[in-house]
């Protein structure tokens, strides 16, 4: 009996070791505290308009390049039907809609408000706007801006305003602009390469850091980072540190879309079968530093 005696301590042991372990190194960073749940994948979209000549060819490159999630242009009412058929065909969902309007217009509102309505039939839940003006003043931008939250909870749908002058210039503006509006239903849409299109002397993960808080949608965009410099690669080539992004956003526990957007490099003509093998690259890039859904 000594020897099953042994068996049974050194059984006892092993599991006192198992049960008293920290949890195991290998854990992704955002998840490694013990009985942590963990976080959501984040849905992973192309940006349709990325596709430019190639658009015909869109959703079957998409699908076939591992996207299950796109971001396009919100449709109007009586192309729902159609749309959510191509859509399946492909076996596609909308991430984010593309919402239009020019806020300095007092229809506006009663605009976005019927794009709002789409998102919710088609059961999209985030609205991406560039919020446009002329020359109306900032505060009747607000205004409207804050007529649109109510709006946007009662479609159950997250308006994300885009890293763009002159509300979401960068990180400060995004959260001076967030405090007016006041509202959980409109947050930012933080493109990483705008920031240093738009702004000398920064990077977006400085930006990012000032307005993560606020974040409900992000496109992640490369760039040279010179200032107003139409040099937009694909993912990977340019000087944008997107693992940097990504690990902060993930620190943060952002669970939203990241959508992939590519827009080239102004002079540079492409194929379509360029600009295909360029998303195709930047959606394999970015599965490279972590997983999505």
């Amino acid at each position: 009996m000594r020897f099953f005696d042994r068996i049974e301590r050194c059984v006892y042991i092993l599991g006192l070791l198992v049960v008293t372990a920290p949890c195991a190194s290998s854990a992704p960073a955002a998840d490694n505290a013990c009985g942590a749940e963990t976080k959501p994948k984040n849905m992973l979209a192309i940006r349709l308009a990325s596709y430019y000549e190639a658009q015909p060819e869109a959703l079957p490159h998409a699908a076939a390049s591992g996207f299950k999630y796109v971001f396009m242009n919100v449709v109007p009412p009586d192309k729902i039907e159609a749309t959510r058929k191509n859509l399946v065909k492909y076996g596609l969902k909308v991430a984010v809609f593309r919402g239009e309007a020019d806020l300095s217009e007092p229809e506006s509102v009663a605009q976005l408000a019927e794009q709002l309505a789409t998102c919710e039939k088609m059961g999209v839940r985030y609205l991406f706007l560039s919020p446009k003006f002329a020359d109306a003043p900032r505060g009747e931008i607000i205004a409207r801006l804050k007529a649109l939250g109510p709006l946007a909870k009662r479609h159950g749908v997250v308006v994300g305003l885009e890293t763009h002058p002159p509300l979401g210039t960068n990180g400060q503006l995004h959260v001076e602009t967030m405090k007016a509006v006041d509202h959980p239903n409109i947050r930012v849409n933080f493109d990483t390469a705008n920031i240093t299109y738009y702004n000398k002397g920064t990077d977006a993960v400085t930006e990012l850091k000032k307005c993560i808080d606020y974040v409900g949608t992000v496109e992640i965009k490369d760039h040279d980072c010179r200032f107003e410099s139409w040099d937009f690669p694909p993912l990977g080539r340019g000087k944008v540190d997107i693992p940097a992004v990504l690990k902060l956003l993930n620190r943060h526990g952002y669970t939203g879309p990241i959508t992939i957007e590519v827009e080239g490099v102004k002079g540079v003509q492409r194929s379509k079968e360029q600009i295909k093998r360029e998303i195709a690259e930047s959606g394999k890039y970015l599965r490279s530093l972590q997983d999505f859904d």
